[in-house]
């Protein structure tokens, strides 16, 4: 998540917390600040993001000088940022002064540190200004944050309530928990199919013109030959198809799906094994209908009850 501020830690106090309780570690080209308590479990954090890594469209870099901040949770999130951070907010990243805020209590603290610094790559590489959806959907799938991609609620509400346009796309980005979470989900996909578009199936013909400063819309047009406003028809119909069929699979779809695979090897099977039963029945004679011949000995019947007497 960005949030377009200039803000400046300085040593503050950040959250309610003494700044005598905050500690400062550099690591590497990582400044770390945090409380005492957390202190290694973010200098582990700063030693990951410090090392240079593969970024889409990009190749291999570090991501160069930045600040990072561990807080405890949501409320000391939403302090140190001055309410500006949403509560579901997990990080947060200020382009501008290169700090990211990263909240402890919750799981993958790697990825979601990926995800930021992402966006602080993406912003010192390119000179050009990017619209947010393109941002955030980089920066996803910079962290291979697939999971966003998995979550059948997004595609149900995109049957439900269709495909955004980009603009709206932009604006659902900054919405409320469970519409921004299918935000960052479609940003993503939107970004992957204009990489798809592009000959190579890679971002970075985009990129380079982006880093020489060349407007975005321009640059998508010179990098995939189409303009941006066709490709996002194309994106918008190509999702609506691709997420539609994965809501019938995981509304009871599959089900047939399994039955005529169950049906096509029981039919494989039996046709693998015609001859072997074929083998078996040779030599068998069964005896016509009426023949009251059977297989005892001699022609008197064995009486049930040889005594007579009965019970």
């Amino acid at each position: 998540m960005i949030l377009p501020l200039l803000w400046q830690l300085a040593g503050a106090a950040i959250g309610g917390v003494p700044a005598d309780s905050l500690r400062a570690v550099q690591v590497g080209e990582v400044r770390v600040v945090a409380s005492a308590g957390r202190v290694d479990a973010a200098i582990a954090l700063a030693e990951l993001a410090d090392r240079a890594s593969t970024w889409p469209g990009l190749g291999s870099r570090t991501p160069g000088p930045f600040q990072l901040v561990l807080v405890a949770d949501s409320a000391e999130l939403a302090r140190a940022t001055r309410g500006r951070a949403p509560g579901w907010g997990a990080a947060v990243a200020f382009p501008a002064s290169r700090t990211i805020i990263l909240r402890a209590d919750l799981p993958d603290l790697p990825r979601t540190l990926r995800h930021e610094v992402g966006h602080l790559v993406l912003r010192q590489a390119v000179r050009s200004r990017v619209p947010l959806w393109f941002d955030e959907g980089y920066a996803t799938l910079a962290a291979g944050e697939f999971d966003r991609l998995a979550r059948l609620e997004m595609h149900l509400s995109v049957v439900l309530r269709g495909v955004p346009t980009l603009r709206d796309l932009d604006g659902e980005l900054r919405s409320t928990a469970p519409l921004s979470e299918r935000a960052y989900g479609l940003a993503a996909t939107a970004v992957g199919y204009l990489g798809e578009r592009i000959p190579g199936g890679d971002l970075a013909p985009l990129l380079d013109r982006l880093v020489a400063g060349e407007e975005f819309e321009a640059a998508v047009a010179a990098a995939t030959g189409r303009e941006l406003s066709r490709l996002e028809e194309d994106w918008r119909e190509t999702t609506r198809k691709r997420f539609r069929g994965a809501l019938w699979l995981a509304a009871g779809g599959w089900w047939l799906v399994a039955a005529g695979a169950v049906a096509l090897a029981w039919g494989l099977r039996r046709r693998r094994e015609r001859p072997r039963r074929q083998a078996l029945d040779s030599g068998w004679e069964v005896p016509p209908e009426g023949d009251d011949a059977s297989p005892r000995e001699g022609s008197g019947e064995v009486p049930i009850d040889p005594t007579g007497k009965g019970m």
